[in-house]
């Protein structure tokens, strides 16, 4: 059940990989309705079914890559994010354990399936997949980027794709580094 929602996460993680051009040992964030993904209204009907298929595919094309994944929880842990310890070392932890209706469907198969699940109340990630408007701007490095996909949609949720690049400082005489952008 739920393979082609499991199948577009896959091909959804791996083209944003490659189009932010993440590299090893980067992280990108993930917010996810699974309610979105099943046609309904974000936050009405949390599946754990469909949130394991999708983290699974997406966790799937990260790890190939050696891409971190951090898992946004909903609202009701304040948008806190799970993630491997080994990603963040010595970031400051948060003492939550989500659910699938405190934190999130999404969140709860990521703590779940991770060898050692940390939860942080933020993260500044280099990329990050919105799986049905769940807002994850707020852990994204400070300049965003947006990233057009051919893969925008899981199940009935829409996709906002972004990375990040490093701040442009100085002025008119400044020189960048066109590898960055």
């Amino acid at each position: 059940m739920f393979e082609k929602e499991k199948k577009q996460g896959y091909e959804t993680a791996a083209e944003l990989c490659e189009k932010a051009g993440l590299k090893r040992g980067q992280i990108l964030v993930v917010g996810c309705s699974t309610s979105e993904i099943l046609g309904e209204r974000i936050g009405s009907n949390s599946n754990p079914e469909a949130a394991q298929a999708v983290f699974d595919g997406i966790f799937s094309a990260l790890k190939e890559r050696g891409v971190f994944l951090a898992a946004q929880c909903c609202e009701h842990l304040n948008r806190a994010v799970v993630i491997e310890r080994e990603a963040v070392p010595g970031a400051e932890i948060v003492n939550a354990v989500p659910q699938p209706k405190a934190g999130g469907s999404f969140a709860t198969s990521a703590y779940n399936s991770f060898d050692d699940p940390v939860v942080l109340e933020e993260i500044h990630a280099d990329a990050g997949l919105d799986i049905g408007d769940t807002l994850i701007g707020m852990h994204l490095k400070r300049v965003a980027v947006p990233v057009r996909l051919e893969h925008n949609k899981i199940g009935a949720a829409h996709i906002t794709a972004a990375r990040t690049r490093p701040k442009f400082i100085g002025g008119i005489r400044a020189v960048y580094d066109k590898s960055k952008l």
